[in-house]
């Protein structure tokens, strides 16, 4: 791995680390700017408390050493959620600016992902 890509994979999943580790504690926290967002999406408030805790234990599995198979899951799993919560905010017409961090997320996780060491890599032996 060059020196570039490495540079390039710490960034993004630092910054990823970042941005789902703070929206993970921010949806574990009761707070009532969330509740009426995630009920004008249409969704349970029980959701918040799973995607928070699902953002956390995915944070924990892309930074630590090996695993290869857990962080594929990670990745796959912050696509999903941050895909699901483009669409979701666009079904309900919402403004083009809550689209923002989602996006951001997702392109995170792809170059995250992409430029991810051997050594985080999946293999099948």
């Amino acid at each position: 791995m060059t020196k570039r890509n490495k540079i390039i994979y710490w960034i993004a999943t630092l910054w990823l680390a970042l941005g789902m580790t703070s929206t993970g504690i921010v949806q574990l926290i009761p707070m009532k700017e969330e509740a009426e967002m995630i009920q004008r999406l249409g969704y349970p408030l029980y959701l918040l408390t799973l995607l928070g805790v699902w953002k956390l234990l995915g944070v924990i599995a892309i930074l630590i050493p090996k695993f290869g198979l857990l962080k594929e899951w990670a990745y796959a799993g912050f696509f999903f959620a941050m895909s699901g919560a483009v669409v979701s905010h666009l079904a309900v017409k919402e403004d083009a600016s809550t689209l923002f961090g989602p996006i951001l997320l997702i392109v995170l996780t792809v170059i995250s992902w992409y430029f991810r060491p051997e050594n985080r890599k999946c293999t099948s032996n």
